[in-house]
């Protein structure tokens, strides 16, 4: 066979060897040389632009490789208990199962070449990545499910969710004693309880006004543009659950990435219950650098279980992640590829700023452009500014991958994900950075899918706060006094003020309505006035500074006339943490599906 070979190789001299073979099987020598030009321009071998620009698909390239070098081609191998995961995939070689043993290989790169260039065929079978990826699947499911659910238990219990029902009962034992006495004794309860909590909210309040004057534009000055071959591999992990309506939507947005094609690594984590999504993304002509993982079954169902199934494959040097309905900006990738070179190697995350798409369709929409706004445009890139910890947005946070991976990815069990991931990198001495790119998101439309999601948040902000407050002396120790005191208002700041939020706002109603407020008699009313007066117009100025200033740095003057309702909208929102409240006693784990697909509406142009 070794002469066979030698004697057909001369006719495909001016090829690369790694794809040289494919013109003796029945492949255009025209494809093949504009294959050599688009690896030179993107700085990667012929077989990774050939297989990632999707001109030969992997299943013929494969096919022809077994044929070229006498092997058998496998297209669902049956592997060996002793397969490693990750490992075997990472190598592209796993053991096959069976008396006869062997392995199976999926090379390429120099692997490839090695295998073409040997003077024997060497005894292995050839599958395709994706043959190789489900087998390894099939034989390891167990241990993948298990590893995506408790790599950060395992590896750092101490930062790990760890609320037990008794820490509930607590909580909700204190809660039950503050509404109590809030009707027998209604002044002196709320007089203690703003007493007790004034310091929080009042560092809320001072951490908002602050962050938000030292926050930057919504774009760079100048965007960079490096040569396609000096950038490197870049990883883009999405989860999706019964996203069949956005499928298509996301493949474009995707697709709209100013970035080599050979040089993105995009993995798509389904879950194998959801045969909608799957046939939905089969009914797309997929680029060739798109892997569609298919997590295994296993608790808890989680956004952050199938991050981490698919972070074990990451190949980028950096990975971001993306939700299934978002329209990133095209240069997003680019950007943050200069912005990680320019940083320290302790910033460990860029938080790109995300901004609704569908703004005009309903009034609830309309707020949450005005609430995201004020978080991504102007409190978050301020929090970063300053060197606070950051509660990352669920979406849109570029990543060094070896630092994702040495701090145990995203925790499984934590159903707002990003913002403990967010403290938990301030916590390891890790820095966030501000990324003044966009990510275009959809929102929910109406009411009862926006309570949904935010009560689901809220939840997940009492675990958080929970969690990483379980040992206050420790996260003093890690974070220094100031760090300290700005991950607390960020963690049960968010949680108490949006619990109390109402309580409050009717207490200052009946204040700035009774007639006493015109007659302060004694020093004790007088006192009370001031706190009232102070904690309302402080908390005003919290609230509707970072959204004007949002608002003209978006050039969304047109929502102007909303901004009265944001108290109303803020109401709602404490209504969900009283839900988030209950969720956690009696659905702790559980992720409420925010469904995604229905807007009438959409800045991007892409619907």
């Amino acid at each position: 066979m070794t002469e066979g070979l030698a004697e057909r190789r001369p006719q495909s001299t001016a090829l690369p060897v790694e794809i040289g073979f494919l013109a003796d099987h029945g492949h255009p020598p025209d494809i093949l040389h504009q294959t050599v030009l688009l690896a030179s321009l993107a700085g990667v071998t012929a077989d990774e632009a050939l297989l990632k620009h999707g001109l030969v698909g992997e299943t013929e390239f494969y096919r022809a490789l077994a044929a070229e070098l006498g092997t058998a081609f496998l297209t669902s191998p049956q592997l060996s208990r002793e397969v490693r995961y990750p490992f075997s995939l990472q190598a592209g070689l796993a053991p096959l199962a069976g008396p006869k043993g062997g392995f199976v290989a999926t090379p390429r790169g120099a692997a490839l070449t090695r295998l073409l260039t040997a003077r024997q065929a060497p005894p292995l079978a050839i599958t395709t990545p994706t043959g190789l990826r489900r087998a390894v699947f099939r034989a390891k499911a167990g241990s993948i499910a298990g590893q995506a659910a408790s790599e950060l238990r395992n590896g750092m219990p101490d930062l790990a969710l760890d609320v037990s029902y008794g820490q509930i009962a607590i909580l909700f034992i204190a809660l039950a004693a503050v509404i109590f006495f809030g009707f027998l004794l209604p002044l002196p309860t709320l007089t203690v309880l703003g007493a007790v909590l004034s310091p929080l909210f009042l560092g809320m309040i001072v951490l908002r006004v602050a962050a938000t004057f030292v926050s930057g534009p919504v774009k760079p000055a100048e965007e960079p543009r490096a040569g396609d071959a000096d950038l490197p591999i870049y990883t883009i992990i999405t989860a999706l659950y019964r996203e069949k309506r956005v499928a298509a939507r996301l493949i474009q947005a995707l697709s709209r990435l100013d970035y080599p094609a050979a040089k993105l690594d995009i993995k798509l984590v389904l879950e194998a219950d959801d045969p909608e999504t799957w046939d939905a993304l089969q009914a797309i002509a997929m680029p060739g650098n798109v892997e569609i993982v298919v997590a295994p079954q296993g608790s808890p169902r989680t956004k952050p279980r199938a991050l981490n199934v698919a972070l074990p494959l990451a190949r980028g040097r950096y990975t971001v992640v993306y939700d299934a309905e978002d329209v990133p900006d095209p240069g997003q990738l680019r950007l943050a590829v200069a912005r990680f070179a320019e940083l320290s190697r302790n910033v460990a995350c860029l938080q790109a700023r995300l901004t609704i798409d569908n703004t005009d369709d309903s009034w609830l929409t309309r707020l949450f452009t005005i609430e995201y706004a004020a978080l991504f445009d102007a409190f978050n890139p301020g929090l970063a500014e300053i060197g606070s910890p950051v509660p990352l947005g669920g979406t849109s946070n570029h990543f060094r991958t070896s630092i994702l991976r040495d701090i145990h990815g995203w925790d499984a069990w934590n159903v707002t994900e990003d913002a403990d991931l967010g403290i938990r990198l301030a916590r390891l001495g890790y820095e966030v950075v501000d990324l003044p790119s966009s990510t275009l998101e959809e929102a929910p439309v109406t009411l009862r899918a926006w309570m949904r999601q935010r009560t689901r948040w809220m939840k997940g902000f009492v675990q958080t706060a929970a969690s990483h407050s379980r040992k206050p002396w420790v996260l003093l120790r890690q974070l220094g006094i100031w760090r300290f005191c700005g991950a607390l208002v960020l963690t049960w700041g968010i949680v108490l003020s949006a619990l109390v939020y109402p309580f409050f706002s009717i207490l200052t109603l009946v204040w700035w309505t009774s007639e006493k407020t015109l007659f302060l008699t004694s020093q004790q009313e007088r006192i009370g006035f001031a706190y009232v007066f102070t904690l309302s117009l402080s908390g005003a100025a919290s609230i509707f500074i970072p959204a004007l200033l949002a608002l003209h740095r978006r050039r969304l003057w047109r929502l102007l006339p909303w901004m009265p309702l944001l108290p109303f909208y803020y109401g709602l929102v404490s209504i969900a943490a009283w839900r988030g409240l209950w969720e956690l006693a009696t659905a702790t784990f559980r992720w409420n599906k925010t469904s995604h697909g229905h807007a009438r509406t959409s800045r991007s142009g892409i619907i």
